[in-house]
């Protein structure tokens, strides 16, 4: 357990530092090295941390992220808090989505669904309360 909590203040530093450069997006509107690195390193104790990081640096969000508290799928009497986030086939959102797969738990604790044409469902396990 203590390493675990060694590896979690680590990992919030580094990321931290990395907050701290503030140059996420470049001139043009793209995710910077910076930005898919804190993607990359969020710690999966902070999914809702993450996934509003990831909304400061999408780019379309009118059109393709929405989020909100929906029925759980298939658990009744129960509610999860859903993203349905889509790339618009733009490539700054697809090296986005690519960080995010690279942050293998977090993926694999929050990722429900992918579609065709870059669509994605993720939910929240747990509390998600901010």
């Amino acid at each position: 357990m203590r390493e675990y909590e060694q590896r979690k203040i680590e990992s919030k530093r580094i990321v931290d530092n990395l907050l701290k450069i503030g140059t996420m997006l470049d001139e043009d509107g793209y995710p910077t090295d910076v930005a898919l690195s804190v993607v990359t390193m969020w710690h999966h104790s902070d999914p809702k941390g993450w996934f509003d990081f990831i909304n400061s640096i999408w780019h379309l969000k009118s059109w393709g992220w929405h989020e909100g508290e929906e029925p759980h799928e298939y658990i009744k009497d129960r509610k999860a808090y859903r993203y349905d986030i889509s790339t618009a086939g733009w490539s700054g959102n697809e090296t986005i989505i690519r960080a995010m797969e690279e942050n293998e738990l977090m993926w694999q604790l929050n990722w429900v669904q992918s579609r065709r044409g870059g669509h994605y469902i993720f939910e929240l396990n747990g509390d998600y309360a901010d």
